[in-house]
């Protein structure tokens, strides 16, 4: 069976936290982080491009883009903090080179800045060492670092001069300083006095002017490092200026602490014509430079509400992280405190010079808070979440937008939406709600009071749906809203719950530590498996519905069946928190705490076999796998949406057997069909009008035109008239010219004929002399010639006479060296006999001593080798207490290793008490008060109590008053009827009519006296 594992695909979300959080590659791509990647977006053909992060990391810090456009930075978090250099050119983001602090050991880096050339590379880092690094990060060499500042004013923000690579400029509480790199060092050219102002962000505006921005809404302008000049934001126009220019003026040394404003400036960019920073939350504002000094705030952007959005968190109340602008500086973008991107095209807001500019989403609108709830639908290519930020999403995963999102005023904990598409239920903190998803909003049509509903699901039927209240499962009729079943059997809270295919079974897990499996019909319970001190996050049936996989604290995976553990993955050191099984049954994909995603083959294999894929910087809640199994979803605590595709080991998507049909209708109300058809009535009655006032326009124009035509007309035949005149004349002109050039041709004719007759004559004669003296010269060559041959052939006669006289010479002078020789030779022989002989003597010498040294080094090697016996001893009994001592360190690493895992259980079992020990709280302030009403109800109960007890106490006293004067009158009674029936049969009607009465008030006191006591 070939290997099945997920790939990223696209994400919904921006991670919050990191420094320089957006930033433009090109006029249609930017890149920010998400999840635990960086992620390429491209915002016109919606495609991404992941960037995975380091493994073992501890989360993104900060981002730097290249001013070419072409490298990314990207710091993160760990024991020894690292920053990665990035290719954006390449395919996938090749790395190019990882840069360390070298010697020193930083966990962090807290931002980081390129030189303008894109060569260098600076880094900040965070506590305790606040050290300055400068990198030539292409040759991977620290070049300089220096310590900026201390614990109690941390840096916010570094950069380059964009015109020097060696000027680097440093900013924060407290902080605010120029260095040059010189010499191997980063040396630092002057102090400004900022001890009490917080400096937020800085931009270069010129070589030597850097404005900044602080947490009370000044920006303040340097010059060579010194604070000098403050741009103060006033909305009275100073002399000689408009009402929107700005005053700046002169600060003293001593008053650069002085004023205080209302809003802080975040964020601030400088472009070519003057520079951007936020203004207040929600608000950036443009500035434009009209002299050396003075800026002109042209426009204000904000972010405005959103028509789905409630008051408790307006868009407004968002602060401003990061802007950038696109290299054309066509758009401009930001990123929030609460996670959204937005944008706005600056050509269009050119033309718009009355209306009031506000931002558009860049993507989509994203989660701002974890996200708590992740279901999907077969009928539409629909997913529905919900989040911590109070608001309620639905997505659509092919086309990679948002359909539909509404914020509310409670928290949302669950959401599960209908087989349809067309229904939603959503678990908040008050009650759960059923809503209709509309075309352009989501309305309730059914609360249940179910507060704190942490888990619900419908039914693969859409017929019912279940819904969790603490330890107790309702299900409920989608058609009736009657509550059917309730299962009881868990004593915790019950985390998951999932129906079967066919709608027959439930399978719901706990914090208890207990798997249940309930008939739906009967609400029986068939199967139960229970592990005590086990917290189960999840569980789900297999893809043939025979068994239940399950995950837990205890870092196992485990397959149920009939009650019995069928299999079990080994644990490890980080706990699974969510899991979902593939349609075709070939995989089983676990999320973690660590935000990751592991794909492990089915049947479960009995090693720890997985892939595992860098998905989120948060523990995964949800995890869902469409209907055809070619997408995974996975939502986490950092409030991220992820869809990756389900590929196999060769790149291509898992064929499904079911056939999926996706419909098209939507729900849409009465009111609003009404409305639109009026809409429509109403546009097409104006559509009309505008055709005649159009029509009445187009015949005022067309004889409009006509008498223009007709002027212009008039106006270009005098022209032409004119014209031809001037033609004429022209003519005239040409024709006299004419003549005048042919007269003035003959003559220079003429002249040209009798200088060419004197050229031809002077020259012939010259030609003649110069033949007269190449015949004089090719005389003077043969003479030459004839004399130089008789030279040459006495020459070589002399050559030959000496040759001969010099080998004569040469053949003596051999002979005496001859017999020389052979004299020398025999000198030689005579030497080499008495040599050998000498070497035969020092040989005979030589061996004598060798047999003597032999001896004496025999006996040394003897010694040695006991020796050595000796030492081999003790090394044997050394490397037993070295083996020793390393099975000690062993155990002591098993210990630790131990002891880790049983800290991440802590961990998760911690995060999830937390979450309960806030419901329980606000569960037991609900509780409070209505205690409280309820002690009102009792006091007054209780003081009603004592007065009818005040009461009874009185009417006991006359009921027995009553009765003792009743009881003669019912003894003279009874004696006088015992006279009658003896004397007379026939009872006296007065008697009997007395009797009666008499019977009858006895009666009543008698009922009296029950009800008081009753009370």
């Amino acid at each position: 069976m070939s290997t099945v594992l997920s790939q990223p695909h696209f994400i919904f979300g921006l991670r919050k936290g990191v420094k320089n959080n957006l930033c433009f590659v090109d006029e249609q791509t930017v890149v920010f982080p998400s999840g635990n990647s960086c992620v390429i977006h491209n915002t016109v053909k919606r495609w991404q491009r992941f960037i995975p992060g380091l493994e073992g990391s501890l989360g993104l810090r900060a981002l730097a883009l290249s001013p070419n456009q072409r490298y990314l930075a990207v710091s993160e978090k760990a024991e020894e903090a690292s920053i990665t250099v990035f290719d954006l050119h390449q395919e996938h983001g090749m790395k190019k080179k990882v840069l360390t602090a070298g010697d020193f050991l930083v966990q962090e880096f807290l931002c980081m800045a390129f030189s303008p050339d894109s060569k260098y590379l600076i880094g900040q880092s965070g506590a305790p060492e606040w050290l300055l690094i400068f990198w030539s990060w292409e040759k991977n060499k620290v070049l300089a670092t220096v310590k900026t500042t201390n614990s109690n004013n941390p840096i916010s923000q570094i950069s380059f001069s964009p015109h020097n690579n060696m000027q680097v400029c440093v900013s924060g509480k407290g902080v605010f300083k120029l260095f040059r790199y010189s010499e191997g060092n980063l040396k630092q050219n002057s102090i400004a006095k900022v001890e009490s102002i917080n400096i937020l962000c800085h931009t270069w505006v010129s070589e030597g002017r850097v404005i900044a921005g602080t947490d009370t809404g000044r920006l303040l302008v340097s010059e060579s490092g010194d604070v000098r000049r403050e741009i103060k934001m006033s909305s009275e126009p100073g002399q000689g200026q408009t009402e929107r220019n700005l005053e700046v003026r002169r600060i003293k040394a001593g008053n650069v602490t002085e004023g205080v404003a209302k809003c802080c400036v975040t964020a601030v960019l400088s472009y070519s014509k003057g520079f951007v920073c936020s203004s207040g939350p929600g608000t950036v504002s443009l500035f434009e430079q009209i002299e050396l000094d003075v800026y002109r705030k042209s426009r204000e952007i904000q972010i405005l509400p959103a028509p789905a959005s409630s008051g408790s968190a307006p868009a407004q109340c968002q602060e401003i992280d990061t802007i950038c602008m696109s290299p054309a500086e066509e758009t401009l973008a930001v990123s929030t405190d609460r996670g959204q991107l937005y944008s706005i095209n600056l050509s269009s807001a050119e033309m718009k010079r009355e209306e009031q500019l506000q931002f558009d989403f860049l993507s989509q609108p994203f989660h701002s808070d974890s996200i708590t709830g992740l279901s999907i639908c077969i009928r539409k290519p629909f997913m529905a979440t919900s989040s911590l930020d109070c608001s309620v999403r639905i997505w659509n995963y092919e086309t990679k937008e948002v359909e539909l999102y509404k914020e509310f005023q409670q928290e949302a904990f669950s959401v599960a939406l209908h087989p349809t598409g067309l229904f939603v239920l959503v678990g908040f903190s008050d009650k759960l709600r059923l809503m209709n998803l509309f075309i352009n909003d989501i309305s309730t049509f059914k609360e249940f009071e179910l507060p704190g509903c942490r888990e619900c699901a419908f039914s693969h039927g859409g017929h019912r749906f279940a819904a969790v209240d603490g330890s107790v499962i309702h299900i409920y009729s989608f058609t009736s809203f009657e509550n059917i079943l309730n299962l009881n059997g868990h004593f915790g809270k019950v985390r998951n719950v999932e129906w079967s295919f066919d709608d027959s079974r439930l399978v719901s897990c706990g914090t208890d530590g207990a798997v249940y499996e309930w008939n739906t019909h009967t609400g029986k319970l068939e199967c139960e498996t229970v592990l005590q001190g086990c917290s189960y996050s999840g569980a789900t049936f297999s893809w043939d519905y025979k068994t239940v996989l399950a995950v837990g604290s205890d870092l196992i995976l485990r397959e149920i069946q009939d009650c019995q553990v069928l299999r079990e993955v080994p644990a490890d050191v980080v706990a699974h928190t969510a899991l979902a099984v593939s349609q075709s049954g070939r995989v089983v994909f676990t999320g973690t705490a660590g935000g990751t995603v592991r794909a492990v083959k089915y049947p479960l294999p009995d090693q720890k076999e997985w892939i595992t894929q860098q998905a989120h910087c948060g523990p995964v809640t949800k995890m869902v796998i469409t209907y055809d199994d070619q997408f995974l979803l996975t939502a986490s605590e950092d409030g991220c949406l992820l869809i990756s595709k389900i590929i196999d080991e060769k790149g291509q998507s898992l064929r499904s057997n079911r056939q999926i049909v996706h419909t098209e209708e939507i729900l849409v109300t009465k009111a609003d069909l009404e409305e639109r058809a009026h809409n429509l009535l109403e546009l097409k009655m104006h559509l009309k009008e505008l055709h005649m006032e159009n029509e009445y326009q187009l015949r005022l124009k067309e004889m409009n035109y006509k008498e223009e035509l007709q002027q212009v007309s008039n106006k270009f035949m005098e022209e032409i008239k004119a014209l031809k005149r001037t033609q004429q004349v022209l003519s005239a002109e040409i024709e006299r010219c004419e003549e005048e050039t042919q007269q003035n041709s003959a003559e220079i004719e003429v002249k040209h004929c009798e200088d060419l007759t004197y050229l031809e004559k002077f020259y012939n004669s010259k030609l003649t002399m110069e033949h007269k003296k190449y015949d004089d010269l090719l005389q003077k060559q043969k003479e030459m010639q004839e004399e130089y041959e008789t030279r040459l052939t006495h020459a070589e006669q002399d050559r030959i006479q000496s040759l001969a006289e010099v080998t004569q010479m040469y053949e003596a002078e051999l002979q005496v060296k001859t017999e020389q020789m052979n004299k020398f030779q025999e000198e030689a022989g005579r030497r080499i006999r008495e040599y050998e002989e000498t070497i035969r003597q020092a040989a005979e010498e030589e061996h004598q001593k060798i047999d003597t040294m032999k001896d004496k080094y025999e006996k040394k090697l003897q010694s040695e080798k006991e020796a050595f016996t000796r030492l081999k001893g003790n090394s044997g009994n050394m490397t037993q207490k070295i083996r020793s001592l390393q099975r000690q360190i062993d155990d002591h690493l098993d210990d630790m290793i131990s002891m880790k895992k049983e800290r991440q259980t802590l961990t998760g079992f911690i995060r999830t008490l937390e979450t309960d020990i806030d419901v329980l709280k606000r569960q037991v302030s609900r509780y409070r008060k209505t205690n409280q009403e309820k002690d009102t109800v009792i006091s007054s109960l209780h003081s009603m109590n004592q007065d009818l007890h005040k009461l009874k106490v009185i009417l006991e006293f006359k009921l027995k008053d009553m009765k003792k004067q009743i009881r003669p009158q019912q003894e003279d009674i009874n004696k006088k009827a015992e006279r009658i029936e003896k004397v007379q049969p026939v009872e006296p009607k007065e008697s009997k009519s007395r009797r009666t009465t008499a019977e009858f008030s006895v009666q009543l006191l008698e009922m009296k006296y029950n009800n008081l006591l009753m009370w």
